[in-house]
């Protein structure tokens, strides 16, 4: 069983990339365990913080179940053609101290996903997150991209997954994966 932490990398109540995440779980893909993780309650990064008080509750919490998966599935908005601040102080944080990046991302699989209420998904976003993953010592997964534009189309009102070429395109994508993983 591939245990793989998803990380919505927006707050937003109404999120796509999180709905994404929640209509992976509901898939339930064989041989894949998917937890959903957000990022509420992390504050700005700030060094003088964590000099004074350390790392914060939220981030100690999501640093232990990254340390607890097999690998991490991240789904990433894109704000303004790139990372979304949010998501990238999330990773900032989760990398202090430095001595332990290795154990929390050293060759740590990892992959991307994004839904955007765009046209082109979230391209470039996926993109940009590439040499970030590559300092942190990351294995990022390059066998599948999964890029759902015009999410307002595929999620209903609720936030549900509907439409059925992109559920069999995200059920492609985490078999795929878990596969790799296998390996």
């Amino acid at each position: 069983m591939a245990r793989i932490l998803g990380i919505s990398g927006s707050l937003r109540a109404g999120s796509f990339n999180t709905a994404l995440l929640r209509a992976a779980q509901e898939l339930a893909v064989p041989g894949v365990e998917l937890e959903l993780a957000t990022l509420h309650g992390f504050p700005l990064y700030d060094g003088d913080l964590e000099a004074r008080e350390g790392l914060p509750p939220a981030v100690q919490a999501l640093k232990a179940r990254v340390l607890a998966s097999d690998a991490l599935l991240l789904a990433t908005p894109e704000y303004n053609n790139g990372i979304p601040g949010v998501f990238k102080n999330a990773i900032d944080w989760l990398s202090r101290p430095p001595a332990e990046i290795p154990a929390v991302f050293g060759g740590r699989p990892v992959a991307l996903v994004g839904a955007s209420a765009g046209g082109f998904g979230t391209i470039l976003a996926q993109d940009a997150w590439l040499p970030v993953l590559r300092t942190l010592g990351s294995r990022f997964w390059a066998g599948g991209r999964l890029l759902v534009s015009r999410a307002g189309q595929a999620f209903d009102a609720d936030g549900r997954l509907v439409d059925e070429r992109t559920r069999a395109q995200l059920a492609q994508f985490l078999a795929a994966y878990r596969d790799s993983l296998r390996r």
